[in-house]
C-alpha cells in the first residue's frame, strides 16, 4: 500500500499523447462539458494520411499542416473553437473529448484519422473546461 513510486511512473506514461483508464488518480483526464478543438478534415483517406505523414514523421505545426490539407471551413489552422458535448457527432465527440490537451508545435493528435460521415478527422485539443 505505501509505494507510492509507482504511481509516478503511470503519470510518466500517461504523457504519451493517449487517454487510457489507467492512472485513474492523476492521469486521468478532467471531466470537461467544453473542449477548444481543430481539426483536419480530408474526403478521401489517402490524403488524410499524407497529413498524418507531414505531423509524425517531418514534424510540421499542426495549424500549417490543416492549412494546406483540411477540406472544411476551417482554414484558419483548422481551428473549431470552443465545442460543447452534444455539437459534434458521436466518433468525433468521444475522440476529441478523449485527448490531451496539447499545441500546435507538438500535438498530441488521433491516431489512426476518425472516420464519420464528413471523411477523416485528424483531430487535436488546444483546451478543456
Amino acid at each position: 500500500m505505501g509505494k507510492k513510486g509507482g504511481s509516478s511512473a503511470g503519470k510518466a506514461k500517461s504523457n504519451k499523447g493517449e487517454a487510457s483508464e489507467g492512472g485513474a488518480k492523476s492521469g486521468k483526464l478532467k471531466a470537461a462539458n467544453a473542449i477548444k478543438v481543430r481539426h483536419i478534415l480530408c474526403e478521401k483517406h489517402s490524403k488524410c494520411m499524407e497529413a498524418l505523414a507531414k505531423l509524425t514523421q517531418e514534424n510540421m505545426r499542426f495549424d500549417k499542416v490543416a492549412e494546406v490539407y483540411s477540406e472544411d471551413k476551417a482554414k484558419a489552422g483548422g481551428s473549431l473553437g470552443w465545442m460543447v458535448r452534444g455539437s459534434m457527432v458521436g466518433a468525433f465527440q468521444d475522440a476529441a473529448f478523449a485527448l490531451q490537451p496539447s499545441s500546435c508545435d507538438s500535438p498530441i493528435i488521433t491516431n489512426p484519422p476518425i472516420k464519420t460521415q464528413h471523411g477523416y478527422h485528424i483531430i487535436m485539443v488546444e483546451d478543456r473546461k
